[in-house]
């Protein structure tokens, strides 16, 4: 297993930044990592995800909700074409922190056995995580 983790602070509160990150229609007009987001917005529910992931093309998911705690946390997972191969267990935590600030987790782990073949895609995935995670402090701070 591999897991990518940045964290950013957010001078809001947990309240907005939940907001504007479940805001799945617009998430185009500021993210330049997830271009696009929509779906079922509760636990089990299934998303279609498009991201981008710094090197020109763009990668398309459907995963599964598996958490959706408001103000707290989201977490998806997606897997590619069959179980065991390569799965993406895709979190966004929100944690309260002193004077109206969040501090954002934002990572992913991801498992099987192809997980060693994708090491340079997982670097370009890790900058987009803080591309995101840099824009969405700038949206969230307007």
């Amino acid at each position: 297993m591999k897991e990518i983790i940045t964290e950013i602070s957010i001078n809001t509160s947990p309240e907005k930044v939940w907001k504007i990150l479940t805001d799945f229609e617009n998430q185009s007009s500021w993210n330049p990592f997830i271009t696009s987001i929509s779906g079922e917005k509760k636990v089990g529910g299934k998303l279609s995800i498009i991201v981008q992931p710094g090197d020109g093309g763009e990668m398309k998911f459907k995963p599964t909700v598996l958490v959706l705690s408001e103000n707290k946390e989201l977490r998806w997972k997606g897997k590619l074409l069959i179980s065991g191969l390569f799965a993406g267990e895709h979190y966004f935590i929100l944690n309260s922190t002193d004077h109206n600030t969040t501090q954002l987790i934002h990572g992913e782990k991801f498992s099987g056995i192809l997980v060693g073949l994708f090491g340079s895609m997982l670097n370009k995935t890790k900058q987009g995580f803080e591309l995101m995670n840099s824009a969405l402090k700038k949206e969230c701070e307007k």
